[in-house]
């Protein structure tokens, strides 16, 4: 169970913030022991407990990079880690940061480490990012590793947000048809259909075939979007579950387009972590088992975790990568001259960099089909609507003449 805390340090400094424990006097220990006089210790409850990961404020990509770009300034610069975090939290206006900030800076104050207080909270710091951290603070390279994982977010970002440009325009042309459809249907063609049934003529086809349609949605419409919501819940629950979201990954390789683009969005980021891994002086296995972690596809994810074992036997990285198919050749022949020359992690961003070349190709080559495809699908959507309508116009006028 969550409680948030207020508290005092041995230096009488008032400290206050969340701590899970299984119950009050759990938590009241957990306190104690890094130090804390405890004078208040209240339960969090909340009416959705199962949702709070999906109702959990999210930290923007750009916040990260320039949390870490100016983290690493301000070390640089001499600050003291406490001193530059609070500055940095006053300075964000993210919310969600500036909170977690303030009770990473209260753990680092109770005698944690930075990475250990950064893995209190996974949802804005990922596994991969609190490891490094750890091999920065061992090394005493922590800003050459900020430095890093900045510039890895950076490039995360700007992948996701051509991704994003690339489905805008479709999404905008189909709210556009459905708004002039909606019009059409509610305000022009029910005084048309009254008029043309006074006057005894008999409706043209495309009226007849939309009439019939917003028949059966009048009758059946209710049950319809009962399905259809009740499906898409499911669906999303299924896509949860580790079975479903492999399931789901798999789908999504499978599509015409987008599967090629998602398939080597993801070989880009899984090569950068290997590669930022490797540099900062993990060992393979180590390397291997946070890529598979940091990996978003399932799939993906899994043929890493198989190529880890078989790694694991002796049979080095590129001889299991050439066994599975969704491994592209480019990446298993640079893995295999990256082993050769024990230059592995400039072989596998020299990959990175072309797949990511690759990815910004295929997406704007989708834009390029989208959009014409989207406007003829639209044109057909209301030109059959406007044969709906002004057809009956032009019977009506040929009854009254």
């Amino acid at each position: 169970m969550n409680y948030t805390y207020l508290g005092y340090t041995e230096e009488r400094q008032i400290v206050k913030g969340k701590v899970s424990a299984t119950d009050e006097q759990a938590a009241t220990a957990m306190l104690t022991d890094i130090g804390y006089r405890v004078l208040s210790l209240k339960p969090i409850t909340t009416f959705l407990p199962n949702l709070g990961g999906f109702l959990r404020a999210k930290v923007k990509s750009s916040e990260m990079v320039t949390f870490s770009r100016q983290l690493a300034l301000l070390l640089e610069s001499g600050v003291g880690v406490i001193q530059a975090l609070e500055l940095l939290s006053s300075q964000t206006g993210d919310k969600t940061l500036n909170k977690v900030l303030t009770e990473v800076v209260n753990d680092l104050r109770g005698g944690k480490g930075l990475s250990t207080a950064l893995a209190q909270h996974p949802h804005v710091f990922s596994t991969l990012y609190c490891k490094l951290i750890s091999v920065g603070e061992q090394t005493g390279s922590l800003e050459a590793v900020l430095r890093s994982l900045a510039d890895y977010s950076e490039r995360q970002a700007a992948t996701t947000a051509k991704i994003k440009q690339a489905l805008m325009y479709p999404a905008i042309v189909f709210c556009l048809a459905i708004g002039v459809a909606a019009v059409m249907l509610t305000v022009l063609l029910p005084p048309l259909i009254d008029m043309f049934s006074k006057l005894g003529g008999t409706l043209p086809l495309p009226t007849r075939i939309l009439l019939a349609g917003m028949g059966f949605l009048e009758s059946y419409g209710v049950y319809l979007f009962v399905v259809i919501i009740a499906l898409g819940i499911v669906g999303f629950l299924y896509s949860r579950t580790p079975n479903g979201r492999y399931l789901r990954d798999r789908l999504i390789l499978r599509l015409p387009l987008i599967g090629r683009l998602s398939l080597v969005s993801e070989l880009a980021r899984s090569c950068r972590s290997m590669s930022l891994l490797f540099r900062a002086g993990l060992p393979l296995p180590e390397v291997m088992a946070l890529t598979t972690k940091a990996t978003g596809n399932r799939v993906v994810a899994r043929a890493l975790s198989e190529v880890e074992q078989d790694m694991l036997r002796g049979q080095g990285l590129a001889k299991p990568m050439s066994q599975r198919n969704i491994f592209l050749p480019l990446m298993v022949e640079m893995t295999k001259v990256g082993e050769e020359t024990g230059n592995l992690d400039d072989s596998l961003i020299i990959v990175a960099e072309n797949y990511e070349i690759e990815a910004e190709r295929r997406t704007q080559t989708m834009l390029g089909m989208i959009e014409p495809a989207m406007t003829i699908a639209m044109g057909l959507g209301v030109g059959f609507l406007a044969l709906s309508v002004f057809m009956p116009i032009y019977g009506a006028l040929g009854l009254i003449g």
